[in-house]
């Protein structure tokens, strides 16, 4: 274990609440440990971590990534995430490895929609000819957790959305009836409703969606 990993479960372990672990581990379905640390006051503890002359240099942040990801309570992923954002103005094309990596390793919705909408989604912008070969494979794996990131790692696009990806990805996927697909499929038309109602409300129209998603993508929109 690197001095700096070392030192942040020291301090996360200072903190710990194991009454409160039991409850968090309950509501992720008993699939991860936990410390117990409340999420206010595992940002308070990170902060003096994440400031410009704390953090590990750029060519060992995978290292440490990977240190933080293999500990066995759920802190250190939440943790890892908001480090390896910190470095996202050094991100490369081999990074997307790196966050693939993430996404089918401890996965569930916690740690995969912030990698998807954070981590994946800068990655597109700044490498946007390397989206649609990645996406593609992704969607055609079989991973629901990759196949989720195709669906959002749009979310703070705004108006930029790429919609003809997007509606290819829904359509890839309408007919799958795992919960958290079709709930990612609403929750990113929901999003962009915010920006373009009218294409929202036309696709769905025009569609077969889950009745899940249907739902979640018209909540936004007024009904007449």
């Amino acid at each position: 274990m690197n001095d700096f990993v070392y030192k942040v479960r020291s301090k996360f372990l200072d903190h710990a609440n194991p009454e409160y672990a039991q409850y968090m581990k309950a509501y992720m379905r008993n699939k991860f440990e936990y410390l117990g640390i409340k999420s206010l006051k595992r940002r308070e503890l990170s902060r003096p971590f994440l400031t410009k002359h704390s953090l590990p240099p750029a060519e060992q942040i995978w290292i440490t990534i990977q240190e933080l990801w293999s500990q066995p309570e759920r802190e250190f992923q939440y943790f890892a995430m908001e480090l390896f954002a910190k470095y996202k103005r050094s991100v490369n094309k081999d990074w997307i490895e790196y966050y693939e990596n993430l996404i089918i390793s401890k996965s569930w919705w916690d740690t995969v929609d912030f990698i998807a909408a954070t981590l994946v989604g800068h990655y597109f912008k700044m490498f946007p000819e390397m989206m649609e070969e990645i996406t593609s494979r992704w969607i055609k794996s079989g991973n629901i957790w990759l196949q989720r990131t195709c669906l959002i790692f749009q979310l703070k696009y705004k108006e930029d959305v790429n919609t003809e990806l997007l509606s290819s990805f829904i359509k890839e996927l309408s007919v799958s009836k795992e919960f958290f697909i079709a709930k990612a499929i609403g929750w990113s038309l929901r999003e962009y409703s915010k920006r373009n109602p009218v294409w929202v409300l036309d696709f769905v129209q025009n569609n077969t969606l889950q009745p899940l998603s249907k739902r979640e993508a018209l909540r936004r929109i007024p009904k007449k």
